[in-house]
């Protein structure tokens, strides 16, 4: 019998799983997410590993859906100093890279920017001749200032990436091994915010290094030493720690996508609406066809506007470690949360804070902690601090759903026993097994995907060729992520023409996933 290790990183808890070939669930546990993420990582895996009692060497596959990139970005910590080459001058010298970012993370990857003449039109025309001469120059002065990472980003191209290849072949001749990041593999069109996502990335490159590293080491030290490792991206699939550490981004909200993936299995369901509770948070997320919902907006991290993909999710500060209190006659939930210190810091285990999940122990709704300590609250606040906390997830449930009808739900996380039996718009509340525990067993059960989003010109080729063109690009990102070859299968396509663009031009977003590599 060989297994897996499944770890999904929250902001309250951390929690391991062990599932069987038949992904079966074997054992779970859930431990509180700690100050520097990797203790509450090692603890879980421990845990979760002596409760079982298996053969550790039977042990095949070990998963990670971590925080790490997300806390670096919003902590402005660990981050790469970072030179960002844009290759577009005169064309875009209007507004410079870095326009609109936080003035701290500015100063954390280092206001080193470059303009070289380049890049293409929307036809895959050259805008200017490639300024080779120029990245000479800057590659001297990379070396010069100790950059530890490089973002090329190119005028249009996902059109045409001749340029930002170009650039990479050249730097890498001079600086050697210094990480390199191009745009057209991390996103679309938008070119500023394409930029940024480019840049995120590159920032990232030494924290996704020292994670993979490090979680590599816990397995060695916990004799998991026949384990394949994958970190978890923001689609709900995985990726190989090579790839990873190439594109570090994809790590950045895994956290929730796991949890839908998990909803979608332990549920059975394709398509559904997905509530996970936390300690800190709710998200309302979607499943379709088996995979999250991609967001069709811009998204904001850590204050930066960027493009790339990310799942379409609304989040609520509620969850089982949230705050609840009065302030001149009115109830107010959150968004202040004692987090992984409700064992210490709640009414039912002996703190002296009143929680969402006091609430529900007052009211007889769920059995945690000691009855005895909740019944302080007055009846008449906890109902309706009940109600308002109803109300919040109402609403929130109401914005996701795309048609009037209803639909079902499914309930999953450690903070769900606070959610009712009733929510408007919903056919039924499914609340399967194993529930607190979904988004390390998404993580657990995964497939390891590939996905482009490229711009076609049906002048030069039929639809069909560009779209069997499309899928064989996905195919190979996919098995390049750690998938294997044999059973590689298209999961997603979309096609959109764009018809303000001459040259019969078509935008193709194909996603490729296969099961585990061997």
């Amino acid at each position: 019998m060989e297994y897996r290790l499944g770890i999904d990183v929250g902001g309250t808890n951390t929690d391991a799983v062990l599932v069987d070939e038949n992904l079966e669930v074997i054992e779970s546990v859930k431990v509180p997410t700690t100050k520097d993420v990797s203790s509450g990582i090692y603890e879980a895996m421990n845990k979760v590993l002596e409760k079982s009692k298996i053969d550790r060497k039977r042990v095949k596959y070990a998963m990670l859906g971590t925080t790490h990139a997300t806390n670096a970005i919003v902590e402005r910590k660990r981050l790469c100093k970072t030179a960002i080459i844009r290759i577009g001058y005169p064309a875009t010298s209007a507004i410079l890279p870095l326009v609109g970012w936080p003035k701290d993370l500015i100063d954390a990857v280092g206001n080193y920017h470059y303009l070289i003449s380049g890049g293409h039109e929307f036809d895959g025309r050259e805008i200017s001749p490639f300024e080779e001469e120029a990245l000479f120059k800057i590659a001297e002065d990379i070396k010069a200032n100790k950059i530890e990472s490089i973002a090329i980003i190119s005028v249009f191209s996902p059109v045409n990436n001749a340029h930002e290849l170009r650039a990479k072949d050249i730097l890498q001749r001079i600086v050697g091994d210094i990480p390199i990041s191009m745009s057209h593999e991390i996103s679309s069109l938008g070119l500023l915010e394409r930029e940024n996502a480019t840049v995120l990335n590159a920032m990232l490159v030494e924290v996704a290094r020292t994670t993979a590293n490090g979680f590599k080491e816990a397995l060695k030290r916990e004799g998991l030493t026949e384990a394949r490792v994958y970190l978890c991206q923001n689609d709900g699939t995985l990726m190989s720690i090579e790839y990873a550490m190439r594109y570090p981004i994809l790590t950045i909200a895994c956290g929730p996508t796991n949890s839908i993936r998990g909803a979608a299995f332990l549920s059975k369901l394709d398509d559904a609406l997905v509530l996970d509770v936390g300690g800190t948070t709710s998200d309302i997320g979607v499943i379709s066809q088996g995979f999250p919902r991609e967001s069709s907006i811009a998204v904001e991290i850590g204050g930066v506007r960027t493009n790339f993909r990310m799942p379409d999710l609304i989040s609520i500060a509620l969850g089982g470690s949230t705050i609840v209190r009065e302030e001149n006659g009115e109830i107010k939930i959150g968004p202040e949360s004692v987090g992984y210190r409700i064992t210490e810091e709640a009414l039912v285990f002996g703190g002296n804070t009143i929680t969402a999940t006091d609430i529900v122990v007052r009211l007889g709704l769920a059995d945690i902690g000691s009855k005895d300590k909740a019944k302080d609250i007055p009846l008449e606040f906890a109902l309706r601090a009940y109600e308002k906390m109803q109300e919040m997830i109402n609403e929130s449930v109401d914005k996701m759903k795309t048609s009037k009808n209803p639909q079902p739900l499914v309930l999953v996380g450690g903070g769900s026993i606070i959610v009712g039996n009733e929510i408007t718009g919903v056919s039924e509340i499914i609340r399967p097994n194993n529930y607190g525990v979904a988004n390390a067993l998404g993580a657990a059960i995964a497939q390891v995907s590939g996905e482009i989003d490229s711009i076609f010109s049906l002048s030069e080729m039929s639809r069909d060729e560009a779209l069997n063109k499309a899928k064989q690009r996905a195919k190979d990102e996919a098995i390049k992520a750690g998938a294997n070859p044999e059973t590689v299968k298209i999961v997603q396509v979309e096609d959109i023409p764009l018809a303000y663009l001459p040259g019969n031009a078509i935008r193709i977003r194909v996603k490729a996933a296969g099961n585990l590599g061997s």
